[in-house]
Protein backbone atom coordinates (compact mmCIF):
# COMPACT_ATOMS: atom_id res chain seq x y z
CA UNK A 1 0.00 0.00 0.00
CA UNK A 2 2.84 2.05 1.03
CA UNK A 3 4.51 2.04 -2.50
CA UNK A 4 1.07 2.13 -4.30
CA UNK A 5 0.19 5.35 -2.38
CA UNK A 6 4.19 6.72 -3.26
CA UNK A 7 4.14 5.68 -6.80
CA UNK A 8 0.75 7.68 -7.36
CA UNK A 9 1.61 11.09 -5.46
CA UNK A 10 4.83 11.32 -7.74
CA UNK A 11 2.50 10.58 -10.84
CA UNK A 12 -0.24 13.38 -9.39
CA UNK A 13 2.60 15.65 -8.68
CA UNK A 14 4.19 15.36 -11.74
CA UNK A 15 0.86 15.73 -13.64
CA UNK A 16 0.09 19.10 -10.94
CA UNK A 17 3.22 20.09 -12.09
CA UNK A 18 2.66 19.79 -15.84
CA UNK A 19 -0.41 21.64 -15.40
CA UNK A 20 0.42 24.49 -13.59
CA UNK A 21 3.30 25.49 -15.22
CA UNK A 22 1.01 25.37 -18.60
CA UNK A 23 -1.96 26.90 -17.35
CA UNK A 24 -4.72 28.09 -19.52
CA UNK A 25 -6.83 25.88 -21.37
CA UNK A 26 -5.38 22.55 -20.55
CA UNK A 27 -5.62 23.94 -16.79
CA UNK A 28 -9.09 24.81 -16.94
CA UNK A 29 -10.12 21.50 -18.73
CA UNK A 30 -8.41 19.74 -15.86
CA UNK A 31 -10.10 21.31 -12.93
CA UNK A 32 -13.47 21.03 -15.16
CA UNK A 33 -13.32 17.38 -15.29
CA UNK A 34 -12.11 17.00 -11.86
CA UNK A 35 -15.18 19.30 -10.48
CA UNK A 36 -17.25 16.60 -12.42
CA UNK A 37 -15.43 13.89 -10.97
CA UNK A 38 -15.84 15.43 -7.08
CA UNK A 39 -19.10 16.12 -7.67
CA UNK A 40 -20.12 12.51 -8.79
CA UNK A 41 -18.29 11.11 -6.32
CA UNK A 42 -20.07 13.33 -3.46
CA UNK A 43 -23.57 12.67 -5.24
CA UNK A 44 -23.35 8.92 -4.92
CA UNK A 45 -22.69 9.03 -1.31
CA UNK A 46 -26.78 10.41 -1.09
CA UNK A 47 -27.71 8.03 -3.99
CA UNK A 48 -28.00 10.65 -6.25
CA UNK A 49 -25.19 10.18 -8.92
CA UNK A 50 -27.26 9.35 -12.08
CA UNK A 51 -29.90 11.13 -10.96
CA UNK A 52 -31.88 13.89 -13.47
CA UNK A 53 -30.87 16.35 -10.40
CA UNK A 54 -27.51 15.15 -10.32
CA UNK A 55 -27.12 15.83 -14.38
CA UNK A 56 -28.46 18.90 -14.16
CA UNK A 57 -25.70 19.73 -11.51
CA UNK A 58 -23.11 18.49 -13.59
CA UNK A 59 -23.85 21.09 -16.37
CA UNK A 60 -24.34 23.66 -14.23
CA UNK A 61 -20.75 22.78 -12.99
CA UNK A 62 -19.74 23.26 -16.77
CA UNK A 63 -21.72 26.11 -16.90
CA UNK A 64 -20.19 27.94 -13.37
CA UNK A 65 -16.54 27.06 -14.76
CA UNK A 66 -17.31 28.40 -18.36
CA UNK A 67 -18.24 31.82 -16.96
CA UNK A 68 -15.00 32.10 -15.26
CA UNK A 69 -13.12 31.16 -18.39
CA UNK A 70 -14.53 33.79 -20.05
CA UNK A 71 -14.25 36.77 -17.39
CA UNK A 72 -17.93 36.85 -17.07
CA UNK A 73 -17.84 36.73 -13.44
CA UNK A 74 -21.05 38.49 -13.49
CA UNK A 75 -23.23 35.90 -14.20
CA UNK A 76 -21.44 33.30 -11.89
CA UNK A 77 -23.85 33.68 -8.92
CA UNK A 78 -26.92 34.21 -11.34
CA UNK A 79 -26.03 30.37 -13.06
CA UNK A 80 -25.68 28.97 -9.49
CA UNK A 81 -28.93 29.99 -8.77
CA UNK A 82 -30.91 29.39 -11.60
CA UNK A 83 -29.36 25.33 -10.65
CA UNK A 84 -31.05 25.81 -7.45
CA UNK A 85 -34.43 26.66 -8.76
CA UNK A 86 -34.43 23.48 -10.81
CA UNK A 87 -33.02 21.17 -8.06
CA UNK A 88 -36.27 22.81 -6.34
CA UNK A 89 -38.65 22.38 -9.30
CA UNK A 90 -37.39 18.48 -9.47
CA UNK A 91 -37.58 18.28 -6.12
CA UNK A 92 -41.72 19.97 -6.40
CA UNK A 93 -42.72 17.91 -9.39
CA UNK A 94 -40.92 14.49 -8.26
CA UNK A 95 -41.84 14.38 -4.41
CA UNK A 96 -41.30 12.25 -2.60
CA UNK A 97 -38.85 10.73 -5.14
CA UNK A 98 -36.33 12.51 -3.22
CA UNK A 99 -35.25 13.88 0.08
CA UNK A 100 -34.61 17.43 0.99
CA UNK A 101 -30.60 16.23 2.52
CA UNK A 102 -30.13 14.84 -1.02
CA UNK A 103 -31.67 17.80 -2.68
CA UNK A 104 -29.21 19.88 -0.01
CA UNK A 105 -26.09 17.88 -1.19
CA UNK A 106 -26.57 18.87 -4.76
CA UNK A 107 -26.31 22.62 -3.90
CA UNK A 108 -23.73 22.17 -1.38
CA UNK A 109 -21.65 20.21 -4.25
CA UNK A 110 -21.61 23.13 -6.27
CA UNK A 111 -20.02 25.16 -3.52
CA UNK A 112 -18.05 23.11 -2.21
CA UNK A 113 -16.64 21.10 -5.59
CA UNK A 114 -16.51 23.38 -8.09
CA UNK A 115 -17.20 26.91 -6.48
CA UNK A 116 -13.93 26.64 -4.44
CA UNK A 117 -11.48 24.20 -6.70
CA UNK A 118 -11.58 26.59 -9.60
CA UNK A 119 -9.74 29.05 -7.51
CA UNK A 120 -6.65 26.70 -8.41
CA UNK A 121 -7.27 28.19 -11.88
CA UNK A 122 -8.39 31.06 -10.76
CA UNK A 123 -4.78 31.90 -8.94
CA UNK A 124 -3.10 30.17 -11.72
CA UNK A 125 -4.31 33.29 -14.32
CA UNK A 126 -3.26 36.04 -12.21
CA UNK A 127 -0.45 37.88 -14.06
CA UNK A 128 2.27 36.34 -11.61
CA UNK A 129 -0.05 33.18 -10.98
CA UNK A 130 3.09 30.88 -12.55
CA UNK A 131 4.74 31.58 -9.21
CA UNK A 132 1.77 32.17 -6.68
CA UNK A 133 -0.18 29.16 -7.73
CA UNK A 134 1.91 26.87 -5.62
CA UNK A 135 1.62 28.32 -2.18
CA UNK A 136 -1.81 26.45 -2.51
CA UNK A 137 0.41 23.09 -2.51
CA UNK A 138 2.54 24.37 -0.15
CA UNK A 139 -0.28 24.88 2.47
CA UNK A 140 -2.21 21.54 0.96
CA UNK A 141 0.41 18.64 0.22
CA UNK A 142 3.31 20.34 2.11
CA UNK A 143 1.46 20.73 5.13
CA UNK A 144 -0.38 17.25 4.99
CA UNK A 145 3.49 15.66 4.01
CA UNK A 146 4.70 17.38 6.96
CA UNK A 147 2.37 16.82 9.59
CA UNK A 148 2.34 13.29 8.61
CA UNK A 149 6.24 12.91 8.97
CA UNK A 150 6.39 14.73 12.60
CA UNK A 151 3.44 12.88 13.48
CA UNK A 152 5.28 9.97 12.97
CA UNK A 153 8.63 10.56 14.36
CA UNK A 154 7.17 12.66 17.82
CA UNK A 155 3.43 12.78 17.63
CA UNK A 156 1.97 11.44 21.30
CA UNK A 157 -0.72 13.66 22.16
CA UNK A 158 -4.12 12.55 19.82
CA UNK A 159 -6.35 15.54 18.75
CA UNK A 160 -9.64 15.47 20.96
CA UNK A 161 -11.79 14.85 17.50
CA UNK A 162 -12.70 11.43 16.38
CA UNK A 163 -13.51 12.45 13.11
CA UNK A 164 -8.98 11.02 12.47
CA UNK A 165 -7.89 9.15 15.57
CA UNK A 166 -4.00 8.65 14.05
CA UNK A 167 -3.35 12.51 14.01
CA UNK A 168 -1.48 13.72 16.89
CA UNK A 169 -1.32 17.40 17.98
CA UNK A 170 2.33 17.67 17.27
CA UNK A 171 1.79 16.51 13.87
CA UNK A 172 -0.87 19.30 13.27
CA UNK A 173 1.48 21.82 14.80
CA UNK A 174 4.11 20.05 12.55
CA UNK A 175 2.32 21.04 9.44
CA UNK A 176 1.62 24.22 10.02
CA UNK A 177 5.10 25.16 10.88
CA UNK A 178 6.33 23.05 7.84
CA UNK A 179 4.23 24.94 5.11
CA UNK A 180 5.13 28.23 7.08
CA UNK A 181 9.04 27.05 6.37
CA UNK A 182 8.26 26.05 2.68
CA UNK A 183 6.60 29.25 2.26
CA UNK A 184 9.44 31.18 3.42
CA UNK A 185 11.54 29.20 1.39
CA UNK A 186 10.04 29.30 -1.48
CA UNK A 187 9.82 33.13 -1.26
CA UNK A 188 13.97 33.32 -0.48
CA UNK A 189 14.36 31.31 -3.98
CA UNK A 190 12.36 33.52 -6.23
CA UNK A 191 14.37 36.40 -4.55
CA UNK A 192 11.63 38.30 -3.19
CA UNK A 193 11.85 41.26 -1.00
CA UNK A 194 12.75 40.01 2.86
CA UNK A 195 8.47 41.52 3.79
CA UNK A 196 7.50 39.02 1.52
CA UNK A 197 9.17 36.07 2.64
CA UNK A 198 7.27 36.66 6.10
CA UNK A 199 4.12 37.11 4.15
CA UNK A 200 4.50 33.70 2.20
CA UNK A 201 5.50 32.12 5.84
CA UNK A 202 1.91 33.58 6.87
CA UNK A 203 0.22 32.03 3.72
CA UNK A 204 2.08 28.74 4.07
CA UNK A 205 1.05 28.72 8.07
CA UNK A 206 -2.54 29.99 7.52
CA UNK A 207 -3.62 28.15 4.70
CA UNK A 208 -1.91 24.94 6.70
CA UNK A 209 -4.95 25.17 9.32
CA UNK A 210 -7.23 25.44 6.61
CA UNK A 211 -6.02 22.85 4.84
CA UNK A 212 -6.23 20.39 7.70
CA UNK A 213 -10.10 21.96 8.82
CA UNK A 214 -10.37 20.83 5.08
CA UNK A 215 -9.25 17.36 5.66
CA UNK A 216 -11.38 16.93 8.77
CA UNK A 217 -14.09 18.31 6.81
CA UNK A 218 -14.05 15.58 4.04
CA UNK A 219 -13.37 12.82 7.01
CA UNK A 220 -16.72 14.27 8.80
CA UNK A 221 -18.44 13.64 5.71
CA UNK A 222 -17.44 10.24 4.98
CA UNK A 223 -18.21 9.41 8.60
CA UNK A 224 -21.97 10.42 8.38
CA UNK A 225 -22.37 8.31 5.49
CA UNK A 226 -20.22 5.28 6.65
CA UNK A 227 -17.42 5.23 3.61
CA UNK A 228 -13.57 4.99 3.87
CA UNK A 229 -13.07 6.56 0.28
CA UNK A 230 -15.06 8.77 -1.73
CA UNK A 231 -13.97 6.38 -4.83
CA UNK A 232 -11.21 4.09 -6.36
CA UNK A 233 -10.04 6.20 -9.15
CA UNK A 234 -6.62 7.07 -7.27
CA UNK A 235 -4.62 3.68 -6.05
CA UNK A 236 -3.19 3.94 -2.57
CA UNK A 237 -5.40 7.49 -2.18
CA UNK A 238 -9.18 7.10 -3.02
CA UNK A 239 -11.27 9.03 -5.06
CA UNK A 240 -10.81 12.36 -6.39
CA UNK A 241 -11.75 13.89 -3.10
CA UNK A 242 -10.10 11.97 -0.95
CA UNK A 243 -6.87 13.77 -2.51
CA UNK A 244 -8.11 17.58 -3.24
CA UNK A 245 -10.10 17.61 0.14
CA UNK A 246 -7.11 20.07 1.11
CA UNK A 247 -6.68 21.68 -1.85
CA UNK A 248 -10.13 22.56 -1.89
CA UNK A 249 -10.32 24.44 1.03
CA UNK A 250 -6.45 25.94 0.72
CA UNK A 251 -7.10 27.59 -2.60
CA UNK A 252 -9.94 30.51 -1.75
CA UNK A 253 -8.07 31.28 0.85
CA UNK A 254 -4.61 31.84 -0.90
CA UNK A 255 -6.47 33.21 -3.75
CA UNK A 256 -8.06 36.29 -1.52
CA UNK A 257 -4.90 36.06 0.77
CA UNK A 258 -3.24 37.06 -3.00
CA UNK A 259 -5.10 39.44 -4.66
CA UNK A 260 -5.61 41.24 -0.95
CA UNK A 261 -2.12 41.86 -1.34
CA UNK A 262 -1.94 42.78 -4.80
CA UNK A 263 1.08 40.39 -5.70
CA UNK A 264 -1.16 38.89 -8.58
CA UNK A 265 -0.92 42.07 -10.27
Amino acid sequence: MFWTRLASGIVLMAVAIALMVTGGELLFLAITIISLIGLYELYRIVGMERSLPAGIAYVSSIGLDLTLRAGNQVYYLPVLIGAMMLFMACYVVSFPKFRSEQIIMLVFGLVYVTTMLSFVYQTRMLEKGIFLVWLIFVGAWGSDTCAYCVGKLIGKHKMPSKLSPNKTIEGCIGGVIGAALIGLIYAAALRTAHQTWIAFALIGAVSSVISQIGDLTASAIKRNHDIKDYGHLIPGHGGILDRFDSIIFTAPIVYYLITLCHWGQ
